[in-house]
């Protein structure tokens, strides 16, 4: 009789393919270095009197004026470094406007894209002559231009504000209500470790872009709203499969450790889990190579999302589960 008992039982259960709970500590210790790092990038983005936010806001939430120009290249577009254009708008002179102040051009943002086919100009709000005397300010250090080819976009000051105030509050209401669901869904330990790693997911993916505007000026705009709302999602969705594995495990298996558990259920997900990521990466993967100037930020963010979110669910949310094994492992 003594191979019914719960050890023998235990010996028959196969070998998890990857034992997590033996390196959960190193797990631990990987997340709270990347997040420590991304915290340090929020901080001093915060503290940058230039930035004086988390994170360098665009365009679509300061307010201001966006001009596109295509360069009229050829073959090969002459050589062109963005200082040379910032020193010609800064040295521009404004037709002055009855009852309108000058805007300031001391700190014009200037940006090469495509290889220098195409330059982007991101300046307080302007007028439309103003905008045409910036046009022409820069044709002769870096045209000619496309005719036809040049973008304006113009967003006021108070609507910046009010995509802003859009923005936080939509991402509120979206980490609220999963928040809400996982917690009706599963029993408060699952909740509050689905929550961790959301929070750990978004905290690195804004530390990483908080590090991009600290040193290669790089801004978020409304686009990067929306990138963090699709993480989120996803971020759950893999977090509530890998759960709903273990809890499986747990109502077949009740003779076994809670280490054991998690260590079978990953390892039945893992190959799931890795499969799902990569087939999601393929499409960022040619948005970031083919898709242009306009989505590769977002796509990046994306792409950054699904990695650190598929390393959350299978590593650092089931590993912080094995804190509640009573066994002793």
């Amino acid at each position: 009789m003594a191979d019914s008992t719960p050890e023998s039982s235990t010996q028959s259960i196969k070998r998890p393919r990857w034992c997590l709970s033996s390196m959960r500590r190193k797990v631990w210790i990987g997340s709270a270095v990347v997040v420590l790092i991304s915290a340090i990038g929020l901080a001093l983005s915060w503290f940058n009197p230039r930035i004086q936010a988390p994170l360098r806001p665009g365009l679509d939430f300061t307010g201001g004026t966006q001009i596109q120009l295509e360069r009229q290249c050829g073959d090969r577009c002459a050589d062109l470094k963005a200082i040379q254009v910032a020193n010609q708008i800064q040295q521009l002179a404004l037709p002055k406007e009855e009852g309108e102040p000058l805007p300031n051009l001391s700190s014009p943002r200037v940006q090469l894209l495509d290889g220098g086919q195409s330059l982007l100009l991101r300046l307080p709000t302007l007028s439309a002559a103003h905008g045409q005397a910036v046009i022409e300010a820069v044709g002769p250090v870096a045209g000619p231009f496309v005719a036809g080819g040049q973008s304006v976009e113009t967003i006021g000051p108070s609507l910046g504000g009010q995509l802003l105030r859009s923005s936080l509050i939509s991402l509120l209401v979206a980490f609220s209500g999963i928040a809400l669901y996982i917690t009706i869904r599963y029993d408060r330990r699952y909740a509050l470790l689905a929550l961790v790693a959301l929070a750990h997911d978004i905290l690195i993916v804004c530390g990483v872009f908080a590090w991009l505007g600290l040193l290669a000026r790089l801004e978020v705009n409304s686009l990067f709203a929306v990138a963090l709302l699709t993480i989120a999602g996803y971020s759950v969705n893999d977090t509530v499969v890998v759960f709903d594995r273990i809890r499986e495990r747990s109502r077949e298996s009740t003779d076994l450790s809670l280490s054991l558990q998690v260590d079978l259920a990953v390892s039945a997900t893992l190959t799931r889990t890795l499969y799902t990521s990569g087939t999601t990466l393929m499409p960022l993967l040619a948005l970031i190579f083919f898709g242009g100037s306009t989505l590769f930020w977002f796509a990046i963010a994306l792409a950054l999302g699904v990695v650190v979110g598929s390393w959350s669910s299978i590593a650092l949310a089931p590993s912080l589960l094995t804190l509640w094994d009573r066994s002793g492992e």
